[in-house]
């Protein structure tokens, strides 16, 4: 994955997941699979990516990620939702359900 093909995805795709993990990161590992259920579940629109911070420092980087986990999501190509470390997957379906729903009824 390339910081192009990234900055491309937010361009084309309805909606954009980038979830910024780290190896040793534990709360990473196990939050991951919940995203990725939650995302099938409520928001299949969205295209998940998920990367190691380490290993694409500089997407990383260019996203202002200086922590692991961090989960950005993309709406219509803007910047919606930043969320790290402690993250409530309940909160975060709710902020996303309007505004999601608003973009696939369109």
């Amino acid at each position: 994955m390339t910081l192009e093909a990234i900055r491309q995805s937010i361009r084309g795709e309805a909606g954009v997941l980038l979830y910024f993990s780290g190896e040793d990161c534990r709360v990473c590992h196990a939050l991951r699979p919940k995203f990725a259920e939650m995302f099938d579940a409520h928001f299949p629109l969205v295209k998940q990516v998920f990367l190691d911070a380490q290993e694409h420092a500089e997407i990383a980087a260019y996203f202002q990620v200086f922590s692991v986990p961090t989960m950005i999501v993309f709406l219509q190509g803007q910047e919606f939702a930043r969320e790290g470390r402690a993250v409530s997957l309940h909160q975060l379906i709710q902020k996303l359900g309007r505004p999601y729903r608003m973009m696939t009824e369109a």
